[in-house]
Protein backbone atom coordinates (compact mmCIF):
# COMPACT_ATOMS: atom_id res chain seq x y z
CA UNK A 1 0.00 0.00 0.00
CA UNK A 2 1.39 3.36 -0.66
CA UNK A 3 1.84 5.42 2.46
CA UNK A 4 0.95 8.96 2.04
CA UNK A 5 3.90 10.01 4.06
CA UNK A 6 7.19 10.91 2.35
CA UNK A 7 9.15 8.10 3.22
CA UNK A 8 8.01 5.40 1.44
CA UNK A 9 7.76 7.67 -1.98
CA UNK A 10 11.27 8.56 -1.95
CA UNK A 11 13.25 6.05 -3.39
CA UNK A 12 15.77 7.63 -5.23
CA UNK A 13 13.86 9.19 -7.86
CA UNK A 14 13.38 12.25 -6.20
CA UNK A 15 14.74 15.07 -7.74
CA UNK A 16 15.66 13.22 -10.75
CA UNK A 17 15.05 14.19 -14.32
CA UNK A 18 12.97 12.30 -16.62
CA UNK A 19 14.75 12.82 -20.44
CA UNK A 20 13.56 9.68 -21.99
CA UNK A 21 13.24 6.12 -20.26
CA UNK A 22 16.91 5.36 -20.81
CA UNK A 23 17.01 7.53 -17.77
CA UNK A 24 15.34 4.39 -15.71
CA UNK A 25 15.87 0.61 -14.66
CA UNK A 26 13.55 -1.75 -14.78
CA UNK A 27 12.90 -1.69 -11.07
CA UNK A 28 12.54 2.29 -11.18
CA UNK A 29 9.88 1.48 -14.18
CA UNK A 30 7.94 -0.80 -11.52
CA UNK A 31 7.97 1.56 -8.49
CA UNK A 32 6.30 4.15 -10.82
CA UNK A 33 3.78 1.85 -12.09
CA UNK A 34 3.20 0.20 -8.43
CA UNK A 35 2.40 3.80 -7.55
CA UNK A 36 0.06 4.73 -10.20
CA UNK A 37 -1.98 1.52 -9.20
CA UNK A 38 -2.37 2.73 -5.97
CA UNK A 39 -3.02 6.41 -6.94
CA UNK A 40 -5.55 5.11 -9.59
CA UNK A 41 -7.17 3.54 -7.02
CA UNK A 42 -7.39 6.21 -4.14
CA UNK A 43 -8.62 8.20 -7.13
CA UNK A 44 -11.59 5.61 -7.94
CA UNK A 45 -12.92 5.49 -3.87
CA UNK A 46 -12.05 8.95 -3.60
CA UNK A 47 -9.49 8.80 -0.83
CA UNK A 48 -7.37 12.03 -1.07
CA UNK A 49 -4.00 11.74 -1.71
CA UNK A 50 -2.50 15.26 -1.69
CA UNK A 51 1.27 14.10 -2.16
CA UNK A 52 2.46 17.63 -3.04
CA UNK A 53 0.90 20.41 -0.98
CA UNK A 54 2.29 23.80 -2.39
CA UNK A 55 4.17 22.81 -4.99
CA UNK A 56 4.31 24.64 -8.41
CA UNK A 57 5.03 22.67 -11.75
CA UNK A 58 5.74 24.77 -14.33
CA UNK A 59 4.25 23.17 -17.71
CA UNK A 60 6.24 25.15 -21.23
CA UNK A 61 4.18 23.51 -23.99
CA UNK A 62 5.65 24.52 -27.79
CA UNK A 63 3.41 21.84 -29.27
CA UNK A 64 -0.10 21.80 -29.33
CA UNK A 65 -1.16 19.20 -26.85
CA UNK A 66 -4.79 17.68 -25.80
CA UNK A 67 -4.10 14.33 -23.50
CA UNK A 68 -0.03 15.83 -22.15
CA UNK A 69 -1.76 18.94 -21.11
CA UNK A 70 -4.60 18.31 -19.72
CA UNK A 71 -3.22 15.20 -17.72
CA UNK A 72 -0.29 17.06 -16.34
CA UNK A 73 -3.01 20.17 -15.14
CA UNK A 74 -5.80 17.81 -13.81
CA UNK A 75 -3.08 15.42 -11.87
CA UNK A 76 -0.84 18.03 -10.75
CA UNK A 77 -4.28 19.71 -9.04
CA UNK A 78 -5.45 16.48 -7.61
CA UNK A 79 -2.00 15.90 -6.31
CA UNK A 80 -2.39 19.00 -3.96
CA UNK A 81 -0.20 21.22 -6.30
CA UNK A 82 -0.79 24.20 -8.50
CA UNK A 83 0.32 23.40 -12.92
CA UNK A 84 1.32 26.62 -14.22
CA UNK A 85 0.82 26.65 -18.00
CA UNK A 86 3.45 28.45 -20.38
CA UNK A 87 3.31 28.22 -23.86
CA UNK A 88 6.25 28.82 -26.16
CA UNK A 89 4.57 32.34 -27.49
CA UNK A 90 4.61 33.74 -23.53
CA UNK A 91 7.81 33.05 -22.82
CA UNK A 92 10.99 35.24 -23.37
CA UNK A 93 12.28 32.01 -25.18
CA UNK A 94 10.10 33.02 -28.31
CA UNK A 95 12.31 36.48 -27.94
CA UNK A 96 15.66 34.59 -27.92
CA UNK A 97 16.10 34.22 -24.53
CA UNK A 98 18.11 31.09 -23.90
CA UNK A 99 17.27 27.85 -22.31
CA UNK A 100 19.95 28.34 -19.88
CA UNK A 101 18.94 31.70 -18.48
CA UNK A 102 15.23 30.11 -18.89
CA UNK A 103 15.88 27.39 -17.08
CA UNK A 104 17.83 28.82 -14.01
CA UNK A 105 15.21 31.28 -13.56
CA UNK A 106 12.52 29.23 -13.58
CA UNK A 107 13.85 26.89 -11.48
CA UNK A 108 13.68 29.46 -8.49
CA UNK A 109 10.17 29.94 -8.88
CA UNK A 110 8.61 26.42 -9.30
CA UNK A 111 9.36 23.00 -7.90
CA UNK A 112 8.93 21.21 -11.54
CA UNK A 113 9.25 21.82 -14.83
CA UNK A 114 7.46 20.04 -17.84
CA UNK A 115 8.37 20.59 -21.63
CA UNK A 116 6.83 19.81 -24.59
CA UNK A 117 8.79 20.48 -27.57
CA UNK A 118 10.52 19.66 -30.80
CA UNK A 119 13.78 19.10 -30.34
CA UNK A 120 15.40 16.50 -27.43
CA UNK A 121 18.93 18.63 -26.96
CA UNK A 122 16.37 22.08 -25.43
CA UNK A 123 15.10 19.25 -22.84
CA UNK A 124 18.49 17.96 -21.95
CA UNK A 125 19.90 21.93 -21.80
CA UNK A 126 17.09 23.00 -19.78
CA UNK A 127 17.69 20.05 -17.70
CA UNK A 128 21.57 20.82 -17.38
CA UNK A 129 20.44 24.06 -15.87
CA UNK A 130 17.73 23.73 -13.83
CA UNK A 131 18.07 22.93 -10.40
CA UNK A 132 14.40 21.74 -10.15
CA UNK A 133 13.26 18.30 -12.07
CA UNK A 134 12.50 18.66 -15.60
CA UNK A 135 10.19 15.89 -17.44
CA UNK A 136 9.80 14.91 -21.07
CA UNK A 137 6.68 15.59 -22.06
CA UNK A 138 7.32 14.90 -26.02
CA UNK A 139 9.99 15.64 -28.45
CA UNK A 140 10.85 14.89 -31.54
CA UNK A 141 12.73 11.92 -30.11
CA UNK A 142 11.18 10.37 -27.22
CA UNK A 143 7.71 10.17 -25.75
CA UNK A 144 8.50 8.61 -22.48
CA UNK A 145 5.02 9.82 -20.53
CA UNK A 146 3.28 8.10 -23.11
CA UNK A 147 4.83 4.86 -22.78
CA UNK A 148 4.87 4.93 -19.15
CA UNK A 149 0.84 5.00 -19.38
CA UNK A 150 1.30 2.24 -21.65
CA UNK A 151 3.21 -0.19 -19.92
CA UNK A 152 0.57 0.59 -16.82
CA UNK A 153 -2.25 -0.23 -19.57
CA UNK A 154 -0.77 -3.40 -20.12
CA UNK A 155 0.11 -4.85 -16.87
CA UNK A 156 -3.26 -3.80 -15.64
CA UNK A 157 -4.80 -5.95 -18.55
CA UNK A 158 -2.47 -8.61 -19.10
CA UNK A 159 -1.27 -9.00 -15.43
CA UNK A 160 2.70 -8.99 -16.35
CA UNK A 161 5.04 -7.46 -18.70
CA UNK A 162 7.93 -9.76 -19.54
CA UNK A 163 7.96 -12.49 -22.07
CA UNK A 164 5.05 -10.61 -24.10
CA UNK A 165 5.19 -9.90 -27.41
CA UNK A 166 4.20 -6.39 -28.74
CA UNK A 167 4.10 -5.76 -32.44
CA UNK A 168 4.34 -1.82 -33.60
CA UNK A 169 3.51 -1.15 -36.59
CA UNK A 170 4.14 2.21 -38.57
CA UNK A 171 6.80 5.08 -38.34
CA UNK A 172 9.53 4.65 -36.23
CA UNK A 173 8.95 7.72 -34.42
CA UNK A 174 9.43 8.86 -31.01
CA UNK A 175 6.95 6.54 -29.61
CA UNK A 176 7.79 3.74 -31.15
CA UNK A 177 11.63 4.85 -29.77
CA UNK A 178 9.92 5.06 -26.40
CA UNK A 179 8.43 2.12 -26.63
CA UNK A 180 11.77 0.31 -28.01
CA UNK A 181 13.40 1.65 -24.62
CA UNK A 182 10.37 0.90 -22.49
CA UNK A 183 10.29 -3.00 -23.98
CA UNK A 184 13.79 -3.76 -23.05
CA UNK A 185 13.56 -2.64 -19.53
CA UNK A 186 10.38 -4.69 -18.63
CA UNK A 187 11.44 -7.66 -20.08
CA UNK A 188 9.11 -7.44 -23.15
CA UNK A 189 9.53 -8.70 -26.74
CA UNK A 190 8.93 -6.17 -29.13
CA UNK A 191 8.78 -5.95 -33.29
CA UNK A 192 8.99 -2.88 -35.69
CA UNK A 193 7.43 -2.68 -38.71
CA UNK A 194 8.08 0.40 -40.52
CA UNK A 195 8.30 1.01 -44.48
CA UNK A 196 12.11 1.33 -45.48
CA UNK A 197 13.43 4.66 -44.60
CA UNK A 198 11.11 5.06 -42.07
CA UNK A 199 13.06 2.68 -39.87
CA UNK A 200 13.08 4.27 -35.87
CA UNK A 201 17.17 5.65 -35.26
CA UNK A 202 19.98 3.09 -35.36
CA UNK A 203 21.50 4.30 -31.86
CA UNK A 204 18.16 4.20 -30.24
CA UNK A 205 17.63 0.30 -31.59
CA UNK A 206 21.24 -0.17 -30.26
CA UNK A 207 20.57 1.78 -27.30
CA UNK A 208 17.25 -0.03 -26.30
CA UNK A 209 19.57 -4.03 -27.26
CA UNK A 210 21.99 -2.71 -24.65
CA UNK A 211 19.21 -2.06 -21.44
CA UNK A 212 17.85 -5.39 -22.75
CA UNK A 213 20.84 -7.08 -21.92
CA UNK A 214 21.68 -5.20 -19.08
CA UNK A 215 18.13 -5.34 -17.31
CA UNK A 216 18.32 -9.40 -18.49
CA UNK A 217 21.13 -10.24 -16.43
CA UNK A 218 20.12 -8.33 -13.69
CA UNK A 219 16.89 -9.48 -12.95
CA UNK A 220 17.31 -13.39 -14.63
CA UNK A 221 14.55 -13.22 -17.09
CA UNK A 222 15.66 -14.13 -20.84
CA UNK A 223 17.16 -11.34 -23.09
CA UNK A 224 13.53 -9.96 -24.57
CA UNK A 225 13.84 -9.86 -28.49
CA UNK A 226 14.08 -6.18 -30.52
CA UNK A 227 13.35 -6.20 -34.42
CA UNK A 228 13.51 -4.07 -36.60
CA UNK A 229 11.60 -5.02 -40.19
CA UNK A 230 9.93 -3.39 -43.03
CA UNK A 231 7.29 -6.58 -42.93
CA UNK A 232 4.04 -5.39 -41.12
CA UNK A 233 2.81 -9.24 -40.77
CA UNK A 234 6.22 -10.26 -39.00
CA UNK A 235 5.06 -7.60 -36.24
CA UNK A 236 1.34 -8.87 -35.71
CA UNK A 237 1.88 -12.57 -35.95
CA UNK A 238 1.26 -14.01 -32.38
CA UNK A 239 1.46 -10.31 -31.07
CA UNK A 240 0.13 -9.70 -27.46
CA UNK A 241 -0.32 -6.02 -28.23
CA UNK A 242 -0.59 -4.31 -31.62
CA UNK A 243 0.00 -0.60 -31.41
CA UNK A 244 0.29 1.90 -34.33
CA UNK A 245 0.27 5.95 -34.57
CA UNK A 246 -0.08 8.72 -37.01
CA UNK A 247 1.94 8.12 -40.19
CA UNK A 248 2.81 12.10 -40.06
CA UNK A 249 3.26 13.85 -36.55
CA UNK A 250 3.54 17.28 -35.76
CA UNK A 251 5.86 18.96 -38.49
CA UNK A 252 5.83 16.87 -40.58
CA UNK A 253 2.42 17.52 -42.43
CA UNK A 254 3.69 18.53 -45.62
CA UNK A 255 4.76 15.39 -45.99
CA UNK A 256 1.57 13.90 -45.83
CA UNK A 257 1.02 12.50 -49.10
CA UNK A 258 4.45 11.31 -49.71
CA UNK A 259 3.81 9.20 -45.87
CA UNK A 260 0.41 7.87 -47.14
CA UNK A 261 1.73 6.11 -50.08
CA UNK A 262 4.52 4.79 -48.13
CA UNK A 263 2.23 3.44 -45.55
CA UNK A 264 -0.32 2.41 -47.17
CA UNK A 265 0.56 -1.35 -46.03
CA UNK A 266 0.89 -0.36 -42.68
CA UNK A 267 -2.67 0.10 -41.78
CA UNK A 268 -3.73 -1.72 -38.67
CA UNK A 269 -6.95 -2.90 -39.90
CA UNK A 270 -9.23 -6.45 -39.37
CA UNK A 271 -6.96 -8.42 -41.31
CA UNK A 272 -3.62 -7.55 -39.76
CA UNK A 273 -5.32 -8.17 -36.40
CA UNK A 274 -6.62 -11.56 -37.03
CA UNK A 275 -2.50 -12.67 -37.32
CA UNK A 276 -2.15 -11.49 -33.80
CA UNK A 277 -3.26 -13.70 -30.67
CA UNK A 278 -7.09 -13.89 -29.92
CA UNK A 279 -7.09 -11.72 -27.04
CA UNK A 280 -4.68 -9.06 -28.37
CA UNK A 281 -4.94 -5.90 -27.27
CA UNK A 282 -5.06 -3.14 -29.60
CA UNK A 283 -3.13 0.43 -28.63
CA UNK A 284 -3.02 3.81 -30.02
CA UNK A 285 -1.00 6.75 -28.14
CA UNK A 286 -3.84 9.34 -30.23
CA UNK A 287 -4.98 11.25 -31.62
CA UNK A 288 -5.86 9.44 -34.42
CA UNK A 289 -6.34 8.78 -38.45
CA UNK A 290 -8.99 6.85 -38.85
CA UNK A 291 -9.07 5.30 -42.03
CA UNK A 292 -5.49 5.98 -42.24
CA UNK A 293 -2.85 4.34 -39.43
CA UNK A 294 -5.55 2.32 -38.06
CA UNK A 295 -9.50 1.66 -39.03
CA UNK A 296 -12.86 2.57 -37.15
CA UNK A 297 -13.58 -1.12 -36.69
CA UNK A 298 -10.54 -1.77 -34.93
CA UNK A 299 -9.86 1.59 -32.87
CA UNK A 300 -13.78 0.75 -31.58
CA UNK A 301 -13.70 -3.02 -31.23
CA UNK A 302 -13.66 -5.13 -28.15
CA UNK A 303 -9.88 -5.53 -28.35
CA UNK A 304 -8.91 -2.00 -28.00
CA UNK A 305 -7.80 -0.41 -24.87
CA UNK A 306 -7.17 3.15 -26.83
CA UNK A 307 -9.09 5.32 -24.19
CA UNK A 308 -8.21 2.97 -21.43
CA UNK A 309 -4.65 4.03 -21.87
CA UNK A 310 -5.41 7.87 -22.52
CA UNK A 311 -6.88 7.61 -19.15
CA UNK A 312 -3.56 5.88 -17.82
CA UNK A 313 -1.87 9.09 -19.04
CA UNK A 314 -3.17 10.65 -16.08
CA UNK A 315 -2.22 7.87 -12.96
CA UNK A 316 1.31 7.15 -14.61
CA UNK A 317 2.04 11.06 -14.80
CA UNK A 318 0.64 11.72 -11.25
CA UNK A 319 3.05 8.68 -10.01
CA UNK A 320 6.24 10.27 -11.63
CA UNK A 321 4.92 13.42 -10.30
CA UNK A 322 5.06 12.06 -6.96
CA UNK A 323 8.22 10.52 -6.51
CA UNK A 324 10.41 13.04 -8.28
CA UNK A 325 8.94 16.13 -6.79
Amino acid sequence: MLSIGTTKLDVGLKGRDLLSLADLNSAEVGRILEVAFELKRMQRQGEPHQLLPGKILAMIFQKHSTRTRVSFEAGMYQLGGRPMFLSGSELQLGRGESIADTARVLARYVDGIVIRTYEQQEVEELARFADVPVINALTDAFHPCQVLADLLTIQEKKQRLAGLELGYVGDGNNVAHSLLHGAALVGMNITVATPPGYEPKATVVEEARRIAKSEAERRGWPKPAINITDDPLLAARNADILYTDVWASMGQEGEQAERQRAFARYQLNADLLKLAKPDCMVMHCLPAHRGEEITDEVIEGPQSVVFDQAENRLHAQKALLALVM
